[in-house]
């Protein structure tokens, strides 16, 4: 079902949606970005179609409207353990190709990985997408040499023109919500990207362990994170108990999210701590972007939009590095 409407009329039915779902799409925040007089864009609930950000990436992924940044496993008493409620209401998610495939890649490690995780599964489960058009690429993306530039697993369609929106329902429970004219049309999605990456295929540890490239980051990166937090694709956390003063014999398990680029990350029983030097972090984190993942699954982990390069204060390009090591392994074979 193909339809065009405005945007009241489209207001209309998330106000019909709201009834059911909590509704998350990239929204401004003026005055809270990361400089001076610099506003941020990330994922939040909205109530209409004015609150959506079309013409800016959002600095955070959607990841975490799934996967919580700080998530309560459990509340402890000396007795017993309790796994907190959740939400009744469904989820409705507004997002780009990109994010959508990113999506997919957190449900291989967290609901087809061996074992399925019971805290991200019965958030996932609740969840349907609309996928924005997107037709002009931003700064650092490249979705399209990672093949994440466009996608058709939605539940609905998006494209904003003027004051107009174009919607490709496919889900049946949205049919009836929005109401207006059948229209033909192509949800929009970018076709090139100014930033050009070629992924080096079949690569073994071997080869890229004692690489010089890598010392380049032994000095460049400051071991912040960032890069890992802004991902829609890095996955790993940690544990933490909090104990309340009111009786340290009772508190919560807390899974939080973590970086395999910051100290501590690798830190064991008995005092050992591996990957120590910078560079190597920025190894594993690599290879584990555009091998590890795809020996298990079959596709690279990495879906090339680009906000780990928008957000390194050292200025460190994760596409720029794929390109050295390409070229790397290219002079090794000659």
């Amino acid at each position: 079902m193909k339809i065009s409407l405005d945007k009241t009329s489209f207001d209309e039915g998330l106000g019909l949606l709201k009834e059911n779902y909590r509704i998350f799409a990239p929204k401004v925040f003026a005055g809270e970005g990361r400089f001076s007089d610099t506003d941020l864009v990330k994922y939040s609930e909205i109530d209409s179609i004015e609150e959506i950000c079309f013409d800016k990436k959002s600095e955070f992924s959607p990841k975490e409207v799934m996967l919580p940044i700080t998530q309560t496993m459990f509340y402890f008493t000396e007795k017993e353990f309790k796994v907190p409620d959740i939400d009744d209401k469904g989820i409705i998610v507004f997002l780009r190709s990109c994010d959508l495939h990113s999506v997919k890649r957190v449900d291989e490690i967290y609901l087809r990985n061996k074992y399925q995780d019971m805290y991200y599964k019965r958030i996932r489960d609740k969840v349907k997408f609309v996928v924005m058009g997107c037709p002009t690429s931003f700064e650092n993306c490249f979705c399209v040499s990672m093949g994440t530039n466009k996608t058709d697993d939605y539940h609905m369609g998006l494209n904003l023109n003027n004051d107009s929106v174009e919607l490709y329902i496919k889900e049946d429970e949205f049919k009836g919500v929005f109401s207006g004219e059948e229209s033909d049309f192509d949800v929009k999605f970018v076709k090139e990207n100014k930033v050009k990456v070629n992924v080096p295929e079949n690569i073994s540890l071997s080869e890229v362990k004692d690489l010089e490239l890598w010392r380049e980051y032994d000095k460049r990166c400051v071991a912040c994170g960032k890069c890992n937090f802004v991902c829609p694709t890095c996955t790993c956390s940690t544990t933490q108990d909090i104990f309340y003063s009111e009786n340290e014999n009772t508190g919560e398990r807390r899974r939080v999210w973590a970086s395999c680029h910051v100290d501590g990350f690798t830190d064991m029983a008995g005092g050992h701590t591996f990957r120590q030097k910078h560079g190597d972090r920025m190894r594993f984190k690599t290879m584990h972007k555009i091998s590890d993942f795809k020996r298990r699954f079959g596709y690279h982990m990495c879906t090339g939009c680009g906000r780990c390069d928008d957000v390194c204060p050292e200025y460190i390009s994760f596409s720029n590095c794929v390109n050295k090591l390409s070229k790397e392994l290219e002079g090794n074979d000659e």
